[in-house]
Order: structure tokens, then C-alpha cells, then sequence
């Protein structure tokens, strides 16, 4: 296998979001390439400036697909991209919601929120580090393996658990829906969420799985300088691993026979959902 080609690590170019990048580019199976503009994938977007966001404005977005907790729009901000319509964001946390564009003109706002108590992470971060960064009680929560166990789970917890799933297909359902309109999907880091929503696209479309993983992995590239910042032992939590991925892959096939059985009984799609999104996504 080659390596993928330089177009898919292609960065949207947004100095306050490094990991903005295009998934088009990769390789299909059955020859064809994924289309570039169509699907990309963000960090959370609430700190652009007005440069980055003139670039996000020319892309000319149809969709943009949150997937933070409600708690996590609360701290960092709402997405500050241009046309984005504003949302009054439901007590509930775990409700999604969908604010259609304003006036049929720039994109529609998903709040697709995929959070769990237990894989709260932004949450049990800013406590722990609510004490002032105090080492033993951070060793207590992610050393000794704890945060690489946490992750680990979380990535299992994306296929077993049914609302978590039924998230990431909405994703996917927007996506072969938008028939090749450019689709922008996040969450606070770009990294876990939007990696695993990532896998599942580039997987949907028959891309290999050492690509995959590879565009995955790039999310350490991409955010090399802010992961060389972090303490020790939140690295864990702030890097891309294989083996995060490959959780989640291996927790698929144990609950069914192949990507298409989970396409459609795990996720809830159709056949049809998934040829559309081929004949909208590859060239």
C-alpha cells in the first residue's frame, strides 16, 4: 500500500483551526477517488478570526454538524461561521437539534450531541485541573494506563452504545443526503468524534483501512505543537493512537458479520443511503 496522496492531508488553511482539513483525495476500491469539498473535518470552530472566517465563507457550506455536549458549547462558544444561524441550545443535553439556514441562504446548523457521564472528558478534565493542575490528583484519574483505558472505551462505547450511534448515523444520512454539498462536521478536539464519524465515511465509501487509519493518525501531525504542550499524562487524551481506533473497529465486528450489516443494522441506514452517498462523494 502507498502512501495516500498529499490531497488528502489538504488543511482548510484555518489559523485557529490546525486540524480543519478535506477528506477528499483517498483512494476507493473500486478505483475511484473521494471528492474534494464535499466532507470535511474540523476542531471545534468558536475562536476563528476574521480571516479564517472569509475562508470558510467561500467554501459556500451547506451543513455544519456539531457533535459537542451541550456543556461543551457552553464553555468554548458557538461555531463562528459566516451565514451560521443561532441557536438556542436545549436544557437537555443529550437532545439534538436542527436550525434550518436563515432565509434558505448559507448553512443549516446540527447539534448532534455524543456524550456519555462517563466519557465526559472535557469535563473531568476542567476539574481536575480546576485545583491548579495538582499532580497527584491528576495520576489518580488518567496514570498508570487510566487515560489510555479511558479512550480505549470511549471508542467502544461509540459502537455499542445505541444514541451514540444513532449521532453518527445522522451524520452519515446528512452526508449521502447532501448529494455532494460541502458538509462540515466537528467537535472540540476534531479528534475523537470526528475521527470515528471520519472512519465511518471513508469506510462507507470503500476506502482501505490502513488509509483510514491514516488520516486518523494525522490529527497528531496537524496538532503536533499543541499535544507537545500538554502534561504527560493527558497525552492520552490529546493524541491519536491506533489502537483508539482499532477499539472501535474491533468492538464493530463483534456485534456484526461486516461494515455493511452495522451500516444497516447497527446504524439504522439503507442500501440506497449508501450508494447515494458513493455517487455524491467519489469520482
Amino acid at each position: 500500500m502507498t502512501a495516500p496522496p498529499t490531497e488528502t492531508a489538504r488543511s482548510l488553511g484555518l489559523a485557529a483551526a490546525v486540524n480543519a482539513r478535506d477528506l477528499g483525495g483517498y483512494r476507493t476500491a473500486d478505483g475511484r477517488t473521494v471528492r474534494g469539498g464535499a466532507l470535511l473535518r474540523t476542531e471545534a470552530l468558536s475562536r476563528l478570526g476574521e480571516g479564517d472566517r472569509a475562508l470558510l465563507g467561500a467554501i459556500g457550506l451547506r451543513h455544519v454538524v456539531d457533535l459537542r455536549s451541550l456543556d461543551e458549547v457552553r464553555h468554548l462558544g458557538a461555531d463562528l461561521v459566516p451565514g451560521l444561524p443561532p441557536a438556542l441550545l436545549p436544557a437537555d443535553a443529550a437532545q439534538p437539534l436542527t436550525v434550518p439556514a436563515l432565509d434558505g441562504l448559507g448553512p443549516t446548523l446540527h447539534h448532534l450531541p455524543v456524550f456519555s457521564e462517563d466519557f465526559d472528558l472535557y469535563v473531568e478534565l476542567r476539574r481536575v485541573l480546576g485545583g491548579g493542575a495538582d499532580p497527584v490528583a491528576m495520576h489518580a484519574v488518567l496514570g498508570d494506563g487510566r487515560g489510555t483505558a479511558m479512550m480505549v472505551s470511549m471508542y467502544r462505547w461509540f459502537v455499542t452504545d445505541p444514541v451514540a450511534r444513532s449521532r453518527f448515523a445522522a451524520v452519515l444520512r446528512l452526508a449521502a443526503e447532501a448529494d455532494g454539498a460541502p458538509l462540515l462536521f466537528h467537535c472540540t478536539a476534531g479528534k475523537d468524534r470526528t475521527g470515528w464519524t471520519a472512519a465511518l465515511l471513508l469506510t462507507a465509501l470503500g476506502v482501505d483501512r490502513e488509509s483510514v487509519l491514516a488520516d486518523y493518525l494525522l490529527t497528531n501531525e496537524r496538532a503536533a505543537a499543541l499535544i507537545a504542550r500538554v502534561d504527560p499524562l493527558i497525552r492520552p487524551l490529546a493524541r491519536a493512537e491506533a489502537v483508539y481506533l482499532e477499539a472501535a473497529f474491533e468492538e464493530l465486528a463483534l456485534g456484526w458479520s461486516g461494515f455493511e450489516h452495522f451500516w444497516q443494522d447497527g446504524l439504522g441506514l439503507t442500501e440506497e443511503h449508501l450508494l447515494r452517498l458513493r455517487r455524491a462523494c467519489t469520482v
